[in-house]
């Protein structure tokens, strides 16, 4: 499937441009790789204090000719949109400022789509081009408990949100997978029930079993924050679940669309503008 880059409002000093370097790659699950990455490029790495801090990752296209070092500011400057590199946005699971790597986690669907691919076959020495980080979340100390859910898209995001909370923290979260070889390990504390849902080889953004189990769960008492992240049709649906039948205020919630069933990035990011595109 073609698409044409997606525009940006961005420049090289909101998202500025890191130049790293593959260093490993680990296979958490069936349908999830993590990629380790750092090198000399991680200095210009600036750290935020979101813990659902994203970067944008930059695919050149085939076939076209690119400056050498690439630079994307400038190749936006001065080459036509349908030659920019494609981006996509990935969720940094873990920043080591120690070691200077962070990981990234990529959801993995044989061939299909982009960074998937890429993903699973990169090894230590590739190039990896980005620019960020972004992000705009952080859980409420002030919520009496927290509640989350999304698909294997916001796992990444989730289980760096959940290993964020102090040990006294208390919630719920719905991760939905495809089966039990998807499930990870996270280091959530001792009040925060995780809850697996299995699609069960129903394709990713078909299923209802988020929504429902999100709908039909017994809420603790007290004000509650919410993160809940996925697929687009998803998250439509829980808007719902969440102001319409639970009444939430807005301020208690974070409701994204991380992407869309039967759209590439690209597309998924111009319709963001569009009535289909807004959650």
């Amino acid at each position: 499937m073609t698409s044409v880059p997606a525009a940006t409002t961005a420049n090289r000093n909101s998202r500025p441009q890191i130049d790293l370097t593959v260093l490993r790659r680990e296979q958490l699950s069936p349908h999830m790789v993590r990629i380790i990455a750092g090198g000399p490029g991680f200095a210009d790495y600036v750290n935020n204090d979101f813990v659902d801090r994203y970067v944008k990752i930059a695919f050149p296209q085939p076939g076209i000719d690119y400056p050498e070092p690439l630079d994307l500011w400038a190749v936006r400057e001065t080459m036509p949109r349908d030659q920019w590199p494609h981006t996509r946005t990935y969720t940094v699971r873990r920043v080591d400022q120690t070691a200077q790597e962070l990981a990234i986690d990529f959801v993995i669907h044989g061939d299909e789509g982009l960074a998937g691919p890429w993903a699973a076959s990169a090894e230590p020495g590739d190039s990896i081009v980005l620019t960020g980080p972004g992000g705009g979340y952080n859980p409420d100390p002030a919520a009496d408990w927290h509640l989350f859910a999304g698909d294997e898209a916001a796992l990444p995001a989730i289980s760096a949100a959940i290993e964020s909370l102090p040990g006294h923290a208390r919630g719920l979260a719905f991760l939905e997978v495809d089966d039990d070889a998807d499930i990870q390990s996270i280091a959530a504390p001792a009040g925060v029930e995780l809850v697996w849902l299995r699609r069960g080889g129903v394709p990713a953004g078909a299923s209802e079993l988020l929504v429902n189990a999100v709908r039909d769960a017994e809420w603790p008492e007290g004000r509650v924050h919410v993160f809940a992240h996925g697929e687009r049709g998803y998250m439509k649906s829980l808007r719902d679940v969440l102001f319409a039948q639970r009444g939430l205020e807005r301020a208690q919630v974070s409701l994204s669309g991380y992407w869309a069933k039967g759209r590439v990035e690209d597309a998924f990011q111009a319709e963001k503008k569009l009535p289909i595109g807004k959650i």
